[in-house]
């Protein structure tokens, strides 16, 4: 158990670029039981933008500073560049403090499980923040899958496709192998995270990875196609290249089929500084006006057969309500009260492997078996 009973947890977040300021802190601060007490960033406009946004947090320059009061403070959450994640965890750790680390945990699953023992070692909490396992089609379809509405499912289709022509910068686009960026890691993360989490381990890995864009210096166009031990084939794309969108979701049954178009909500509300609970710059409500995560009727998702270009087929399905606040809910009681850890390393772990086999055989144009 961590912390003074009756008293909020308090959180030290390292970072506070897109992952920190979008994510983390507003869903650390909106979670009952938590407290977003110190935000460790080297730029003085960013400390100056955290200290707007949450009146009383503290701002420090460096993680030296932070870890130099670790016995102020109950978790410690990375959201800090990739090639930091190893090192900054681990100092966390061995300071006594448990972590959240945002995806990916690291560069390689020997990393991870690594992490995973210096966590275990320490009777530490080591939690990966994966949150599209709480967006509302992923919750969704778990439900479809839980009430048999598909039957067996034998083809599972997932993209996170973009249509970004110019260069952004920065670390995630650098050419670099130490920063551990380009899609594959980025988005790639979410997408097999999400493939294990429904249909189990992978046999085989079969990969394609491209520099599409002009100037570009890692992957932004890439598949991955996944044999999975119990049968079902996963289909996943992850591009920044892609002028039209495909579905969300296609998933092919012995039953029906699952057809799922459009992105949770929760991202872009959280852009705009929306916060769950009914705080921030522009309210606290989805786009449908009601409850967190809540998306509009015309955007559900369809269930059935049929051959329909128009329809496609089947019958509208009610999109469950996106939830991005439940992991840190979860994460609140693991320290709290021992309950299960949302997201393990291990389960990072086993995802790092697939990536990594996806790397190989994009590079040598081979189908990888685990």
């Amino acid at each position: 158990m961590t912390g003074t009973p009756g008293t909020p947890l308090r959180v030290g977040l390292v970072g506070y670029g897109l992952a920190g300021s979008v994510f983390h802190a507003p869903l650390i601060a909106a979670t009952k039981g938590l407290v977003l007490d110190t935000v460790v960033t080297s730029s003085p406009e960013r400390q100056e933008q955290a200290r707007a946004k949450f009146p009383g947090v503290r701002t420090l320059r460096t993680v030296d500073e932070l870890f130099g009061r670790a016995d102020e403070l109950d978790l410690i959450v990375l959201a800090s560049p990739n090639r930091t994640h190893v090192p900054l965890a681990t100092a966390a750790l061995k300071a006594g403090l448990p972590v959240v680390v945002d995806k990916p945990v690291a560069g390689t699953a020997a990393e991870a499980r690594g992490l995973a023992a210096l966590a275990d070692e320490r009777g530490l909490l080591l939690s990966v923040f994966q949150n599209r396992r709480w967006d509302n089609d992923f919750r969704t379809l778990r439900k479809l899958l839980a009430e048999g509405e598909l039957g067996e499912v034998w083809r599972f289709e997932s993209r996170f496709e973009r249509w970004r022509p110019q260069l952004k910068g920065g670390w995630r686009e650098s050419g670099d192998p130490a920063e551990i960026g380009g899609l594959l890691y980025d988005l790639g993360s979410h997408l097999v995270d999400q493939a294990l989490v429904l249909f189990g381990p992978v046999a085989s890995v079969y990969a394609e990875s491209d520099i599409r864009r002009p100037g570009a210096r890692t992957d932004d166009d890439t598949f991955i196609a996944l044999t999975h031990t119990g049968g079902v084939r996963s289909h996943l794309y992850a591009t920044a290249t892609t002028a039209q969108l495909g579905p969300r979701f296609r998933v092919l049954g012995s039953a029906a089929g699952y057809v799922k178009y459009g992105l949770d909500p929760q991202e872009a509300d959280l852009r705009e500084g929306r916060r769950p609970g009914g705080t921030g710059d522009a309210g606290g409500t989805g786009d449908a006006g009601g409850a967190w995560g809540v998306e509009p009727e015309a955007l559900w998702g369809r269930v059935g057969s049929g051959e329909s270009p128009l329809t496609g087929g089947g019958r509208p399905e009610p999109t469950l309500p996106g939830d991005y606040p439940a992991y840190y809910a979860a994460i609140a009681a693991a320290l709290r009260d021992g309950a299960p850890n949302p997201v393990t390393a291990p389960e990072a772990a086993a995802a790092l492997d697939v990536l990594e086999a996806a790397r190989r055989s994009a590079r040598d144009g081979s189908t990888v078996t685990l």
